[in-house]
């Protein structure tokens, strides 16, 4: 049901929740609001076309959440628990929702819950807000409004992947494309992102000669977004932030990289803002592509990931610099038997995305013909993306992520038994991670670590 004004909205609720004098949430019924306010709230912060009615969803949803024990989090103190070898054993799962977001946050959430895991993270990364259609304040808007659906109380972290600053557009104007970013961080900040990655790595220069001048560019902007990250975070906060040495796809990153990266960083953050909390992790290159590599007939192809590197790197990162360790991308298309492997190498975060479109799309419960809707919008649409030699298969696995957006009134709108039976499925795929990377019993570290306290706010319950 999609509201034609805020009055509409906050009387068809009201059974749920109403207002306080000081115009602040008041929980009338804890069932309907599960039940009834989180969908109603969630569909219009995603789908209402009126810009005031969809920011007023947005809103009321996190104060909700709020009201109800669910709020935006930053991992830093669990990861600074890692740094320091309180916590280990552990591979923090960050999963990047570009569709069906209340249907998969929800399935993470149930997951969650039933293994007491609390380190998870849901993220979307700079490309994936334009082409899924997401803004940061939908997308907070949303997740936590799948905390509410599910019961789900405590810190809830959603995290800004891959906040990158593109070679190209900065080539030519870097003033332009540096407040692009930091406008995406403001916006990020505001709507609860209190976890970022600053993705400067694009602009490493392996023609430099040495080590150092082929990380300085990628060193001085990751400080100098750092810092703008430190000027702007709410008080209170204390956003856990990312680094990168080098970009998924390409060659190995080595000891001697992340060392010469983190000097110059180090250096520059000081410089820029002394006394500046720095970086929690390190993203690092091992061997993998985003979504795999597909082959002619749709499969992927089989990765060989050195581990030795996440080991290596991630070792260091803890003992010299209290960093969590080092973080693995582009990993939800290995195989199964190899997840197991990451808590064991000291990985502290691991990015999941594309195995969990393919489950979305092959499940046999998602409508035939609503595929093959999708797979001629992207020959039509972006045919011109196709590389020489792409199979039908090849083509459609590349480029099906940016079905989202158009997509996404269709998808919302998909039958509840089918939404359900994809969540089912999700749901049993969380599971394994969560179980496959030491996330299962991890509420009490992350409640110890982070801390229990709500956003604040006035929300008020009676």
């Amino acid at each position: 049901m999609l509201y034609e004004s805020l009055d509409a909205l906050r009387s068809d609720l009201a059974p749920a929740y109403g207002y306080d004098e000081k115009q602040c949430i008041r929980v009338r019924d804890d069932g309907k609001c599960r039940q009834l306010a989180a969908v109603r709230l969630a569909e219009n912060a995603a789908l209402n076309p009126d810009a005031a009615v969809k920011a007023a969803a947005c809103n009321e949803a996190r104060a909700l959440a709020a009201a109800l024990g669910a709020w935006p989090a930053s991992i830093q103190g669990l990861y600074a628990a890692m740094g320091r070898g309180e916590v280990d054993g552990l591979t923090v799962p960050a999963i990047n929702v570009r569709g069906l977001s209340f249907e998969v946050a929800g399935a993470l959430f149930e997951a969650a819950l039933a293994a007491d895991c609390g380190a998870f993270i849901f993220e979307i990364a700079r490309t994936e807000i334009g082409y899924t259609e997401q803004p940061p304040a939908e997308f907070t808007a949303v997740i936590l409004a799948a905390a509410v659906a599910t019961g789900y109380a405590g810190p809830v972290f959603i995290q800004g992947d891959h906040v990158q600053v593109r070679p190209k557009p900065y080539a030519s104007d870097p003033a332009a494309e540096l407040a692009a970013v930091e406008a995406l961080i403001q916006a990020e900040l505001a709507a609860g992102f209190y976890n970022i990655d600053v993705d400067t790595s694009t602009l490493v220069d392996l023609a430099q000669p040495d080590l150092d001048a082929q990380q300085r560019v990628n060193y001085q902007l990751a400080a100098r977004l750092t810092a703008f990250i430190r000027r702007h975070e709410p008080a209170r906060v204390a956003v856990s932030v990312g680094g990168e040495i080098g970009e998924v796809g390409t060659a190995n990153s080595t000891v001697a990289e992340f060392e010469a990266y983190m000097a110059g960083y180090r250096h520059e953050l000081g410089r820029l803002a002394p006394g500046a909390l720095g970086l929690s992790k390190i993203s690092v290159q091992t061997g993998t592509s985003h979504g795999g590599v597909p082959l002619p007939d749709g499969r992927v192809a089989d990765v060989k990931l050195d581990f030795g590197v996440l080991e290596a790197i991630g070792s260091r990162a803890r003992r010299a610099y209290g960093l969590s360790g080092a973080v693995q991308h582009g990993a939800s298309t290995l195989p199964p038997e190899l997840f197991h492997r990451f808590p064991a190498s000291g990985c502290s975060e691991i990015h999941l995305a594309t195995g969990f479109q393919n489950l979305i799309f092959a499940h046999p419960a998602f409508p035939a013909e609503l595929r093959r809707a999708i797979d001629a919008h992207l020959r039509a649409a972006h045919g011109n993306e196709r590389q020489a030699g792409d199979s039908d298969e090849q083509f459609a696995y590349k480029l099906r992520k940016k079905s989202w957006g158009p997509f996404k009134a269709q998808l919302w709108g998909l039958p509840p038994a089918t939404r359900a039976s994809l969540r089912a499925a999700l749901r049993e795929q969380f599971g394994f991670f969560i179980a496959q990377l030491g996330a299962a019993g991890s509420r009490d570290p992350v409640l110890r670590s982070v801390g229990a306290a709500q956003e604040t706010g006035g929300r008020s319950r009676g």
